[in-house]
């Protein structure tokens, strides 16, 4: 049974000079425990996906069904990590794992137990009584998504996590990431523009069309875990990524200028 299902869902911004539609007609199921990533060029509709599924904003037409129940609002089952990390500057980084618990009124006994575990679990320990201002970015993603992990959601939705990030850095979270959801089995919908990071993360790669945003290709990643960027299958896949979303961009191109020609 899936875990999301997306059904036949579209998404109209009505501006002053025209309607935009940013998503349609997308369906898919997703199973409990699949990591996919949205993979597709800047205007595709990844992050309004994205923010349906939150249920940020609601789609236009069609329907989000999470853990069995129909999306019309945010909800806890669903946690989002940002890319801007999204963290409250005033307080600590063991207060701001806990503010979600604090909000639902766990036992403080819980809390100080839950931030602990996430401390150790994502290598904070020794940064639990420091400011958000005091941390790289890397580490301030670390306490994003572990305040994201302290809520227990069994759906974890990911906009861009680490595109902000060095090479190395990002590379140390990817690990860090998988990590943790093959320890705790989350459902993942994981948005980037890196084909290699999709690649290297996820089960299941959708590629988005240019808007409107829909399903171009939908695939299963069949590479063994512990994917090797330099390994032949890998590079290959790459590649026919790449021709895919290569094409999303020209047509991207071949609309702004016919944009800019009719202007």
């Amino acid at each position: 049974m899936a875990h999301i299902v997306i059904e036949q869902v579209g998404k109209v911004f009505k501006t002053a000079e025209r309607d935009v539609v940013a998503l349609q007609d997308i369906n898919l199921d997703i199973p409990q425990g699949q990591f996919v990533c949205l993979l597709g060029p800047s205007g595709c509709g990844k992050s309004t996906l994205l923010n349906a599924v939150a249920g940020f904003a609601p789609p236009t037409s069609g329907r989000i069904v999470a853990g069995g129940q129909q999306v019309e609002a945010p909800g806890p089952e669903r946690g989002m990590v940002f890319q801007e990390y999204a963290l409250f500057p005033w307080m600590t980084v063991a207060d701001n794992i806990a503010f979600g618990l604090q909000i639902k009124g766990q036992p403080k006994a819980e809390i100080e137990a839950t931030v602990a575990r996430l401390l150790a679990m994502l290598s904070l320990s020794d940064f639990r009584n420091r400011f958000p201002k005091d941390l790289s970015g890397g580490m301030r993603q670390r306490v994003a998504i572990a305040r994201v992990l302290a809520l227990d959601s069994p759906i974890m939705l990911m906009d861009e996590p680490f595109g902000a990030l060095d090479a190395l850095t990002r590379r140390n979270l990817q690990d860090e990431l998988l990590r943790i959801w093959s320890e705790l089995k989350k459902t993942i919908i994981f948005v980037t523009h890196s084909i290699e990071e999709a690649i290297y993360m996820a089960d299941r790669i959708v590629v988005m069309t240019y808007r409107p945003g829909t399903v171009k290709r939908d695939l299963l990643v069949e590479l063994p875990r512990g994917r090797d960027p330099a390994a032949p299958e890998f590079n290959a896949l790459k590649r026919e990524l790449g021709q895919l979303v290569m094409e999303e961009q020209q047509r991207h191109h071949h609309d702004e200028l016919r944009m800019a020609a009719v202007d």
